[in-house]
């Protein structure tokens, strides 16, 4: 073979042997660079199919016919004989809180909110749609809506069901008992709208409540929620709430709802609730500036810029317009996004999306005020606020929705009001009577009201968690450290830098750019100096 012919064949050969070399180098770099918080997370989370021993479908106390959710509960408990104490201990339930002594805190005990105001120990009808259970709590425990993987609206089949099997329409009746019977055999543990038909919907409609929490999530794109998201790990509820004894992770009440900061490396036992569980308290590559952020700023501080990205979330609520009528009748008006502007028995309302957070200290509890609580109604009334300081260790930056309006109070004992609200039991939504309305809720609350009422000014806040963005939509370094309108303008006791200013620093960092600007000016001179010499010399 020609020598020269030779060497160019051995030459092309090591080109494409160093070429394939680099790429597969390349490639495993890329793996590896991973950030250690990432690949935490990946090991953590990584997708094991759930497996079961039971196929509900072949069970033979499901396969007849339910004429009643009662009957539905008691052929569950047949088989799961300890669900119903275990479930009857949970906030699902009680609605108290589980960390606190007595009934002061809970829908069912004196809470308060801007929202709907009250449940009044949960004799307002209205509010109990949202109970886990057939009829509020009279007929027990609704296990189906929990864990059936078919949505259907269990009241209305019922009735539909009693109704046509009275008349003599037994085809009918039959259809419907068949959906039922589908719905009972179609068990597995709760998906996103099992949780959503509650949590999505909480205070009188979708995105009431929450920001980070409505029907955008499911079945969302991972540009909504990078966890939830569809086309990325597809997360369920429960991938992050993870449960014990029907005690389900993440609840904030006055207690927070872990006390700890730990991960799933230092222990297997974490519940997977706070982004640490999951990717460290070190998320980001090796010498990455925003490891030096974790210990004070919470990741959903960076990682959710903003709020109701997808679906209009409510910022305001004002009770004190209610009740005007229109030729003698209740009316609503919609405004953007054909959402509720003016209900007659509600008020006003204000909407609005992608919601730049509200940021505070906060180490994962809350102060909140109830019905039992003395307020000052000269300013406006934080009926709950976060707890935090930066001196707390346990403390982070956080974002939050904060929800205002106007809220009844009593005028004279300086204490917030409770009215009984739904039309079933002659409250305000029928009678468009604030004095009845706030003489039934408060007797029912065992309180006193002394006849004279007002509205204030109130807040109300929200923990963001939901909705996280990738992570090239994170918050910008300078949206927070700038000079005026920053996101953490309102934090105002520590030094930020590019924000704040200490003019003794700022003078003695000037001081030393002249000092070391002056040194190479003179360097310079004496260089150019002795080179003139040397010139001269030669």
């Amino acid at each position: 073979m020609n020598p020269l012919l030779y060497r160019q064949i051995a030459t092309l050969a090591a080109a494409v042997f160093l070429l394939s070399v680099a790429i597969v180098t390349g490639a495993l770099a890329e793996e590896n660079s991973l950030a250690p918080g990432r690949q935490m997370a990946d090991q953590a989370t990584k997708g094991v199919p759930h497996w079961s021993t039971s196929d509900h479908s072949k069970f033979a106390v499901l396969d007849k016919e339910f004429a009643s959710g009662a009957e539905i509960t008691k052929a569950c408990l047949s088989c799961h004989t300890e669900a119903a104490d275990q479930f009857h201990q949970t906030i699902h339930w009680t609605w108290l809180s589980p960390y606190d002594d007595g009934d002061l805190y809970g829908k069912a005990g004196y809470s308060l909110n801007n929202f709907c105001v009250s449940a009044n120990k949960m004799e307002d009808t209205s509010c109990n749609n949202c109970h886990v259970g057939w009829n509020g709590k009279k007929e027990g425990i609704n296990c189906l809506l929990c864990h059936s993987r078919q949505d259907i609206k269990w009241k209305a089949e019922f009735e539909d069901y009693k109704f046509f099997k009275e008349m003599g329409d037994m085809e009918i009746a039959a259809d419907i008992q068949r959906t039922i019977n589908s719905a009972v055999r179609d068990i597995g543990l709760p998906g996103r709208k099992n949780c959503g038909n509650c949590h999505f919907y909480g205070g009188g409609g979708e995105a009431v409540k929450h920001g980070d929490l409505d029907a955008s999530l499911i079945n969302p794109q991972k540009t909504l929620d990078v966890h939830m998201g569809i086309d990325g790990e597809d997360f369920t509820c429960t991938r992050c709430h993870t449960t014990s004894f029907h005690r389900i992770a993440g609840r904030v009440y006055s207690t927070p709802a872990v006390t700890h900061r730990k991960s799933l490396v230092e222990s297997d036992l974490v519940p997977k609730i706070m982004c640490e569980s999951c990717h460290t308290a070190t998320p980001h590559k090796s010498g990455h500036k925003a490891n030096d952020h974790t210990d004070r700023v919470a990741c959903q501080s960076c990682h959710i810029p903003t709020f109701a990205r997808a679906h209009a979330t409510k910022m305001w609520w004002d009770w004190s317009t209610a009740g005007k009528l229109k030729d003698g009748n209740p009316y609503q008006e919609k405004g953007e996004w054909d959402r509720p502007v003016y209900k007659s028995i509600k008020g006003d309302f204000r909407w609005e999306k992608n919601v730049v957070p509200e940021y505070f200290w906060y180490n994962g509890s809350l102060t909140t005020v109830t019905a039992k609580d003395a307020i000052d109604p000269t300013g406006e009334v934080w009926i709950s606020k976060p707890n935090g300081t930066r001196e707390d260790d346990n403390s982070r930056i956080f974002p939050f929705k904060v929800h205002r309006g106007k809220t009844p109070y009593d005028k004279v004992h300086n204490t917030m009001l409770t009215m009984l609200e739904s039309e079933e039991v002659n409250g305000f939504w029928k009678t468009f009577d604030w004095q009845d309305s706030f003489k039934k809720g408060m007797e029912i609350m065992d309180l006193p009201y002394s006849g004279e009422y007002g509205f204030v000014d109130t807040a109300y806040v929200y923990p963001t968690t939901h909705m996280v963005a990738p992570k090239d939509h994170v918050v910008a370094c300078n949206e927070c450290h700038v000079t005026t309108d920053g996101r953490l303008a309102s934090l105002t006791e520590f030094y930020m830098p590019g924000r704040d200013r200490l003019h003794l620093l700022d003078t003695g960092g000037w001081f030393l750019v002249l000092a070391a600007l002056g040194g190479v000016f003179l360097h310079a001179l004496g260089r150019f100096f002795a080179g003139v010499t040397r010139r001269k010399e030669n």
